[in-house]
C-alpha cells in the first residue's frame, strides 16, 4: 500500500462514527450492514456472554440486531434486560439508535410498549411492502432514506388498516412476534398489510420490524429454519424484490451513519 493510500485509510477510519452493534443471535448477524456501517463498528456478541455497555459507552450510535427469541425471553437469553435498559437509556439521552426486528421489539418494551408473542395473523415472511406514513418523511433517518429511493405509494395501495401511505418500499421480513403497543410519545412511521407497527421512533431511537440489513442468502436460510412458511415461495418473493430491498436497506444504513456522524461531531 502506498503511503498516500495508507494515509487515506487512516483518515477514513478516524472520521468514521463509532457505532456499537449488539448481536443477540449467532444466526442473525449484521450481514450487508457489516460493510455499510463503516470501520468504526464495535460488535458485542451478547449471545456469547460479552458485556452489554451502558448508553454512555456505545460511542456515537447504537444498533441492536434481531434474534429468534422473544422480547420477553429473559430466562433463555439473560442479557435481554441489560439490552432493554441500554435501549431505554440511549433513546432518552439522544444517542442515535436503530433496533431491528427483535431489536425494535425490545425498544418498544423498553419504552413501556408491548409485544405479542406468536401474534395473529401469523408469521410475516418474504419481501414485505412497507407503507410509510407522512411522519416518516420528517424523520432524521427514514426521511433521507425515503427521499433517495421511494416510489409513489398509489402504485401499490395503502398499508395495514387502510392507512394512507406517502411511499412504499420493500424489505426482508421474517417474524412471528409483533409490536402491538407503542411507547407513550412514540411516532408511528410505517405499516404493512399484515402488521401495523413496522417502524416507529421513540426519542432518538428508530425501531423497525423488518430486516434492512439482510441479503437474500441470509433470508433464505431463515426461511429454511422455520416450519410455518412455504419456503420456495418465500425465497422467490425475496429474490424477486432483492434489488429494491437492497437499495432501501443501503439508504437506511447511510442515513443512520450520517445521523451517527452528526452526533459525533457535536461532542
Amino acid at each position: 500500500m502506498l503511503a498516500s493510500e495508507l494515509s487515506d485509510t487512516r483518515a477514513a477510519h478516524a472520521a468514521a462514527p463509532r457505532i456499537t452493534v449488539i448481536q443477540n443471535d449467532p444466526g442473525v448477524p449484521m450481514d450487508r450492514f457489516a460493510a455499510r456501517l463503516g470501520p468504526g463498528v464495535r460488535l458485542v456478541l451478547a449471545f456469547a456472554g460479552e458485556t452489554i455497555p451502558a448508553a454512555d459507552g456505545v460511542g456515537d450510535a447504537l444498533v441492536v440486531l434481531g434474534g429468534t427469541m422473544s422480547a420477553y425471553s429473559d430466562d433463555d437469553a439473560p442479557w435481554l434486560p441489560a439490552v432493554r435498559d441500554l435501549l431505554a437509556g440511549a433513546a432518552r439521552s439522544g444517542v442515535p439508535t436503530l433496533g431491528i426486528c427483535l431489536g425494535g421489539q425490545l425498544l418498544a418494551v423498553a419504552g413501556g410498549g408491548s409485544v405479542q408473542v406468536a401474534a395473529p395473523p401469523g408469521r410475516e415472511a418474504g419481501a414485505a411492502a412497507i407503507a410509510w406514513r407522512e411522519a416518516a418523511l420528517a424523520d432524521p433517518v427514514t426521511g433521507p432514506a425515503l427521499a433517495a429511493v421511494t416510489r409513489a405509494a398509489d402504485a401499490v395501495g395503502a398499508g395495514a388498516g387502510g392507512v394512507d401511505a406517502v411511499a412504499v418500499t420493500r424489505a426482508v421480513s421474517m417474524h412471528a412476534d409483533a409490536v402491538v403497543e407503542l411507547p407513550d410519545g412514540a411516532t408511528w412511521l410505517a405499516s404493512s398489510e399484515m402488521y401495523p407497527y413496522q417502524a416507529f421512533r421513540w426519542g432518538s431511537a428508530l425501531g423497525v420490524q423488518f430486516h434492512p440489513e439482510a441479503g437474500p442468502e441470509l433470508a433464505a436460510r431463515w426461511a429454511a429454519q422455520v416450519d410455518d412458511v412455504d419456503v420456495p415461495a418465500v425465497v422467490a418473493d425475496i429474490e424477486r424484490h432483492a434489488d429494491e430491498a437492497a437499495r432501501f436497506g443501503d439508504s437506511l444504513a447511510d442515513a443512520f451513519v450520517a445521523a451517527a456522524r452528526g452526533a459525533g461531531s457535536r461532542e
